[in-house]
């Protein structure tokens, strides 16, 4: 690069002090529980005794923050910082401190001396912040412990937000991930008009935990072709000098925030090429691991190398000499010019970041539940199957549910989606194109079917990157929907895992406020795989919900149309929450009609009158059943035991909201011990058709009084299952 001196001497030296800085207050959270500011010698008894916390990827972030603070400040920009590398919580927790907004959240960590200390003791450490980029953590909406998603969820935070400029920050060891490698192929489907714009910035300081990373050792011509390709311009900023690392780092974010500008105002604009899907410009940073710490340890290489990764300096008690090293390097940043006596970042320092919610630590969309807006909703009973009796009628519950989407669609074109991997005609949701199309910026042909330039339905064959743009999209305040085959959701289990985390984590933050809740329908489901067979036929995705903490998941078998729309209706009204809808997409009987699926489903389970024959007497068999096919099979035998043994007085329960078979003191839908045995009776045979594995059914259930009675009907194997009853 021919710019040297790019930076002014003033800008670079307070670029160069905010970047000392943040780097101290990296280290001394890794390291330091008193002398903060080092007024002392470094004695070992100012030393954490417990070592965590990641400093290798936190330069590179300290540089990074530094530089995007510059560029927000120059050209105005509303900026969201998304880190990938979520082991770079230091990094991160040390920029919000200067910028002020920890200070602000968390009063007790005060800008001086006293708050010091304690952000440095409180870091990893019981009652105080972890090592990740936490819920915690001002301005976060990823935490990046679980490496793969943070491209889709800042495609996700970009989607609908014209005016967002999203960076994202992806450490090599990410870019080697599955998840991640779909994901650079989001620009394909962004809107330069009505969407944000993600500027990613792939970060390779060229090791893992113990490791080289792929793109640090492929050659610079075969990088730049690799993101050419996927429809980027790349910008590579290379360097190990500070001083001319920082020159090359401001003039490519100047030349790409200019780019950015000519996108945004040539789409708004209309200008000739506007019909084109522009190159999105990215940065390729190619930093030591470990950065400005010593270049060597005991002899052995440190900087620049995997031993920087998490605490390069250890073994304090064993080696005193340590200690030193420890202290020298702490005191290279000069702590005396970046701190006043009362431990106060200088105001040079406090004055370089943006301004109030320009800073990207308190971007508004960092906390979404402050942006969102109540969804209009239609009013579900207008599209009501009319079921004048139960077990006459036949309906399809998704294609109906279909009719309903397109309606939310049309009455809320800018804050809800929905996704899906290739699958949406499939789960019979068609009815939503009567109201719009597939967003898609690639190329289009007369013939194809509803691809345009704006949508609301964004379909990828990546489950990871539906529920990652999803994610995103949630948890920077709007509404979203995500149906898929329901074998197949597994894919993303581990993601369910950590949004079902975020959720709790944010629900115990004062000032995290809620945000809509993450929809599933799964459909094509194990039941109904009359074509597809085995490779289709997996249910327990349901096992692996009910894990999470109870306040957060709900599971829903709607077993017709009219139980799908109410169970729906609730869903999307509903916030920090995941709700699992499993339903069926095939022609099927009704059993409900509007009324009694209302009644039905705010009990979330009720007695099928018209299918039991004890008449309000105990019973001699209960007879339950949840899930569509389950109820059908359920009902066809009530109905031959009527025929066999007419004497047996029969009751049937079918359930939907499953999680009421739990006792009322472990889910706020659960069931209290008296209500589940004025159902299912304390000591009478309950025959249970459900749609999953029977464990299942025993683990809600095995506290309850006639536990032992129950019988089940259900996957019992994992096995081919042919088009046959459930009673087998």
């Amino acid at each position: 690069m021919k710019e040297i001196n790019y930076l002014p001497k003033n800008e670079l030296e307070i670029i160069n002090l905010y970047f000392n800085a943040a780097n101290y207050l990296s280290i001394g959270q890794i390291y330091l529980m008193d002398n903060p500011l080092l007024k002392e010698p470094l004695k070992l008894e100012h030393i954490k005794p417990r070592l965590l916390g990641h400093w290798g990827t936190s330069p590179g972030l300290n540089f990074i923050y530094a530089h995007l603070n510059r560029i927000i400040k120059k050209y105005d920009l509303n900026a969201l910082f998304i880190t990938g590398p979520g082991h770079g919580g230091p990094a991160i927790l040390a920029n919000t401190y200067i910028e002020g907004t920890f200070s602000e959240f968390y009063p007790n960590i005060t800008q001086d001396y006293a708050g010091l200390k304690t952000l440095f003791k409180q870091f990893s450490a019981p009652g105080g912040v972890p090592s990740h980029v936490s819920p915690l953590t001002p301005g976060s909406i990823h935490e990046g412990g679980e490496l793969g998603y943070a491209l889709s969820h800042a495609y996700g935070a970009a989607l609908d937000n014209p005016d967002l400029t999203v960076f994202c920050v992806v450490g090599d060891g990410e870019a080697e991930t599955g998840p991640m490698a779909a994901s650079w192929h989001i620009n394909k489907f962004l809107n330069p008009e009505t969407d944000g714009i993600v500027v990613p910035i792939l970060h390779l300081n060229g090791y893992k935990i113990n490791n080289p990373t792929i793109f640090a050792r492929i050659s610079k011509e075969e990088l730049i072709n690799l993101f050419k390709g996927y429809g980027y311009k790349p910008y590579i900023v290379e360097d190990e000098s500070v001083d001319s690392a920082h020159h090359k780092m401001a003039s490519v974010l100047d030349k790409i925030s200019k780019e950015i500008h000519k996108i945004k105002t040539g789409y708004k604009k209309n200008m000739p090429d506007a019909e084109n899907r522009p190159l999105y410009p990215m940065i390729i940073l190619k930093t030591p691991k470990g950065w400005t710490c010593p270049k060597e340890i005991d002899g052995l290489k440190l900087e620049g190398y995997w031993r920087a990764h998490q605490v390069p300096i250890t073994d304090f008690g064993e080696k005193p000499e340590h200690i030193k090293i420890l202290e020298n390097w702490m005191k290279s940043y000069e702590p005396e010019k970046l701190f006043d006596e009362q431990g106060s970042l200088i105001n040079a320092i406090k004055e370089f970041p943006p301004k109030k919610d320009k800073r990207m630590s308190a971007n508004l969309c960092g906390n979404g539940g402050l942006l969102t807006k109540d969804l209009i909703l239609p009013d579900f009973s207008a599209y009501a199957e009319k079921v004048e009796k139960p077990a006459v009628k036949y309906g399809k519950a998704t294609t109906t549910l279909g009719y309903y989407l397109r309606d939310i669609v049309e009455k809320n074109q800018d804050n809800f989606r929905i996704f899906s991997p290739d699958e949406h005609n499939s789960n019979r949701l068609n009815a939503v194109f009567e109201a719009t199309d597939r967003q898609w910026w690639g190329d289009i042909f007369d013939y194809d079917d509803h691809l345009a330039h704006k949508g609301r339905v964004i379909e990828i064959l990546s489950e990871h990157t539906c529920e990652g743009l999803l994610e995103g999209y949630l948890l920077t305040g709007r509404h979203g929907f995500f149906s898929c085959y329901e074998a197949f959701i597994h894919i993303i289990d581990s993601m369910f895992n950590q949004h079902a985390k975020w959720l709790k984590e944010a629900d115990e933050v004062e000032w995290r406020r809620p945000i809509p809740s993450l929809n599933y329908l799964l459909t094509s489901h194990v039941w109904r795989q009359d074509h597809n067979g085995f490779s289709h036929q997996d249910p327990g995705f349901i096992d692996h919900v009910i894990t999470k903490k109870p306040k957060y998941i709900r599971v829903y078998l709607p077993p017709d149309t009219n139980t799908l729309l109410v169970t729906a209706d609730e869903c999307f009204r509903s916030k920090n929450r995941i709700n699992v809808i499993i339903a069926g997409k095939q022609e099927e009987l009704q059993w409900y009609n509007m009324d009694s699926a209302i009644k039905t489903c705010a009990k979330g389970l009720g007695i099928m009158d018209f299918a039991s024959n004890d008449k309000g007497e105990e019973p001699d068999i209960v007879m339950a059943c949840a899930g569509d096919v389950p109820t059908l099979e359920t009902l066809a035998a009530v109905s031959i035991l009527n025929e066999l043994v007419p004497e047996i007085k029969i009751r049937v329960i079918n359930v939907i909201d499953l999680m009421t078979l739990t006792p009322k003191e472990e889910h706020p839908d659960g069931l209290s011990d008296k209500e589940f045995d004025t159902l299912f009776t304390e000591n009478k045979p309950v025959v249970f058709a459900f749609h999953g594995y029977p464990w299942l059914i025993h683990r809600l259930c095995y506290r309850r009084k006639n536990h032992p009675t129950f019988m089940y009907g259900a996957i019992k194997k994992k096995e081919r299952l042919p088009r046959r009853s459930i009673w087998r």
